[in-house]
């Protein structure tokens, strides 16, 4: 038998999906099945004389955060899960309130679902501690971490994954009310990591669509 090989064909580039407070849902058809976002390639490898490719998607990185709980949450606490993970800080003066609003409407019609989560992560983690997350949480109508994980841990990371894994704006600017600079994007993601829908979470139309589409991932 040849020893495999691989080689990338080539790579498809998906626009990145930096949104903001107006950003819009492209999916317009509800009975479509969800596309996998973000940039793929393809990679070729030989296996007992046979060329075969296979598509690689873009996938979230690793992670660890610390929830209101003081609990860790990584990437093996979605593993096989379907989720929805958001950015924001408590003290945010503009879209956050309007946010976790909506994603409120989330929660109460998944909460119940054991393979559902939400992760909020805060871009604030100075001030946001797990104690404050979890006085916040339980304030909106959080009282306990069985669905919706609040986040924090070290900033440059939450930057990062914001940045790159989810590709959504998350970042310090002091000329923004708050100090940081954010979308109000919902980003859903699938079982294996990768990205299938993104949602302006200021928008209720928007979030109808969420809750429309995280069925269809639960029911794989």
């Amino acid at each position: 038998m040849n020893k495999p090989f691989r080689k990338i064909l080539f790579i498809t580039g998906f626009a990145m999906l930096i949104w903001n407070c107006s950003s819009k849902n492209t999916q317009e058809d509800t009975n479509l099945p969800l596309p996998i976002l973000g940039n793929r390639h393809v990679e070729e490898f030989e296996m007992e004389g046979k060329t075969i490719q296979d598509t690689v998607y873009h996938k979230i990185a690793d992670f660890s955060f610390t929830n209101q709980e003081g609990k860790e949450i990584n990437n093996l606490s979605v593993k096989g899960k379907v989720y929805v993970a958001d950015f924001f800080f408590t003290s945010c003066p503009t879209i956050c309130p309007i946010m976790k609003t909506q994603m409120l409407r989330v929660y109460e019609k998944f909460k119940d679902q054991p393979d559902f989560l939400i992760l909020s992560h805060t871009l604030d983690p100075t001030h946001d501690t797990p104690e404050l997350l979890k006085d916040f949480a339980f304030k909106i109508g959080v009282e306990d971490d069985k669905t919706w994980h609040f986040l924090t841990g070290d900033q440059e990371k939450i930057f990062e994954i914001g940045q790159t894994s989810y590709m959504t704006t998350a970042m310090a600017d002091q000329n923004e009310l708050g100090g940081y600079l954010h979308s109000g994007a919902f980003i859903l993601v699938d079982q294996n990591g990768h990205i299938r829908g993104v949602y302006d979470g200021t928008k209720e139309d928007q979030v109808n669509r969420l809750m429309n589409d995280i069925p269809k991932l639960l029911q794989k």
